[in-house]
């Protein structure tokens, strides 16, 4: 009885640590909190196993050195030269008779565009044959004088009185007759008797017919424009520059545009002048550019373009485009900064696997570094990271948007 009692106790005392050694394991197992890795800075890491990164595409790499265009970013609109543009007027006041153009229409240098009658230019085409006659005299009356002073014949002072008459009526008649021709009207017409009461207004310039101003029946002055003329086989751009960048802007140097209105499509300039004083408090300073090729794109004044002007060549830190990824308004490359093996525990399967001798699955850890981008040409873009990187760092060079998709937590395993 006693042996029986005996096994009893040592039985309840096995049965008791059993229970309390489970427990133990159990309220150890739950207080135990996984936490994330880090790298030796206490930066978050970024962990991609090889098997995702090969699905996704994720490719690795190294800081270039790449010699890239340098370039200054501006921007501006197209202009014509003040000589390519011009105002239709009349030298005359009057009423429009007719209008012979149309908005949009090409008119050459000289063309007629409109028709104007005044019937005060039929006082001065009067006076002009009127003092055309008297002039006959007047020559006539000079000569004779002056052939009689020649001989001691007639007295000095008839003689200065033929001779001021006669200067003074050439004057006058010279300036008519550049009035009418201003006017568009033959002066030997005229002086054949032949008067006109409408004159033609003729283009200043050769281009294409802008805004209109008047119509039939109009009446216009010598203060009013008829319409506008735009020679557009001349424009170029003007391009605000500001003060940091004008020392690197000089005659010469090759730019790009882009229409930044139309489809980005994008026209090459060259640099050909610079003014020498500041347009406004932005301190900038305008620099303009000739346009080198248009090809079937039509240009007109005031369309508003980006342009890079080139400034020469530079050798910088380059990585692939795809390399760089935004973030909170940041930019950022990743860099590796570690390997491991999945140490997991295995299903049975997995450890039979394990043990016949089976490599276990290993994961990358990157790490996020900011950077600030430059000049992007051929695929690449210029990188200054803002802190100091391990020499020959790897980087991601592909396939950088899905590690940051994995640091912000948006991808499941």
């Amino acid at each position: 009885m006693k042996s029986i009692n005996i096994k009893l106790i040592i039985a309840f005392a096995f049965f008791a640590s059993t229970i309390l050694f489970s427990s133990c394991k159990q309220g150890n197992k739950t207080e135990t909190k996984e936490v994330p890795e880090v790298n030796e800075d206490n930066t978050p890491s970024i962990e991609v196993s090889e098997e995702q990164m090969k699905a996704v595409g994720i490719e690795l790499g190294t800081i270039e050195m790449k010699n890239l265009n340098s370039v200054v970013k501006s921007s501006g609109q197209l202009e014509v030269p003040p000589q390519n543009k011009a105002d239709v007027n009349s030298l005359v006041s009057g009423i429009i008779k007719k209008v012979l153009v149309m908005e949009g229409s090409f008119v050459r240098q000289g063309q007629t565009v409109a028709i104007l009658e005044n019937t005060d230019i039929i006082k001065l085409q009067q006076e002009y044959l009127m003092l055309k006659k008297e002039f006959v005299y007047t020559q006539q009356e000079y000569q004779r004088q002056k052939e009689l002073n020649t001989e001691s014949a007639g007295t000095g002072k008839v003689f200065q009185q033929a001779a001021s008459k006669y200067e003074t009526d050439k004057a006058r008649l010279q300036g008519m007759e550049t009035q009418l021709q201003q006017l568009n009207i033959s002066p030997a017409s005229v002086a054949n008797g032949k008067f006109v009461s409408q004159i033609p207004i003729n283009a200043p310039i050769s281009g294409v017919i802008g805004h209109i101003r008047i119509k039939t029946g109009s009446y216009i002055d010598m203060q009013t424009s008829l319409m506008d003329i735009v020679d557009n086989s001349q424009v170029h751009c003007d391009l605000q520059v500001y003060e940091k960048d004008l020392f690197k802007v000089k005659s010469g140097q090759k730019v790009v545009f882009i229409l930044t209105n139309q489809n980005n499509k994008q026209i090459t300039g060259t640099i050909f002048g610079i003014n020498q004083s500041f347009e406004n408090e932005n301190k900038s300073v305008i620099v303009h550019a000739k346009i080198n090729n248009t090809g079937s794109i039509r240009l007109l004044p005031g369309m508003y373009v980006s342009a890079l002007i080139n400034v020469g060549n530079q050798t910088v830190q380059a990585v692939p485009v795809d390399a760089v990824v935004n973030a909170e308004g940041k930019t950022f490359i990743f860099i590796v900064s570690g390997e491991e093996e999945n140490t997991e525990e295995k299903g049975p399967k997995e450890k039979s696997e394990k043990a016949i001798g089976a490599n276990p699955e290993k994961s990358i850890r990157f790490k996020k570094v900011e950077v600030i981008t430059g000049v992007t040409e051929l695929g690449y873009v210029e990188i200054t990271p803002l802190e100091e990187m391990p020499k020959d760092a790897m980087i991601v060079t592909k396939g950088a948007f899905y590690v940051l998709s994995k640091a912000a937590g948006g991808e499941e395993e």
